[in-house]
């Protein structure tokens, strides 16, 4: 592994490590009321979008930072479903 995938990862990991306060808070306080789903839903698509680039250019760092990414945001966008219900 190079510097350069490792500043990759560490830019990624940071864009991943983001969404886990405003996941914990909604979690905690099952309110999503000012929560935009059309953000975290175009969001949701872009990241989906990153994760093919880094396939197709073999690019891991892109790959596990977007994986992860990903899953998190769907979390995020499953609570704003269920939670706006309530």
């Amino acid at each position: 592994m190079n510097y350069i995938d490792i500043i990759g990862l560490f830019a990624g990991a940071c864009i991943t490590i983001s969404t886990i306060p405003q996941i914990l808070k909604v979690w905690k306080t099952k309110k999503v009321k000012e929560i935009s789903l059309k953000m975290f839903s175009i969001l949701t698509f872009g990241i989906a979008a990153w994760i093919v680039y880094g396939i197709l250019k073999s690019d891991w760092p892109i790959i596990i930072t977007n994986g992860i990414s990903l899953f998190l945001n769907l979390i995020m966008v499953y609570f704003i479903i269920h939670y706006e219900k309530e």
